[in-house]
């Protein structure tokens, strides 16, 4: 799916977040990657298979 000169890494790679944002909705928040994951700005993604993952933000320590 990916056309970049170095391409993206596959929906099904580790780092797949990496890949690179062909459509950006950030007042609807969301993001389609170039390998066909919807990126959500609470961090959770659907991935092209129909899977979902989780939000998964950090969590932060309390001072």
């Amino acid at each position: 799916m990916c056309t970049h000169k170095q391409p993206c890494p596959s929906a099904d790679s580790p780092d797949h977040e990496a890949a690179v944002a062909v459509s950006a909705h950030p007042e609807q928040g969301w993001s389609l990657l170039c390998n066909g994951v919807l990126l959500f700005d609470d961090t959770g993604e659907l991935l092209p298979d129909g899977r979902v993952i989780a939000p998964h933000r950090p969590l932060t320590a309390a001072a």
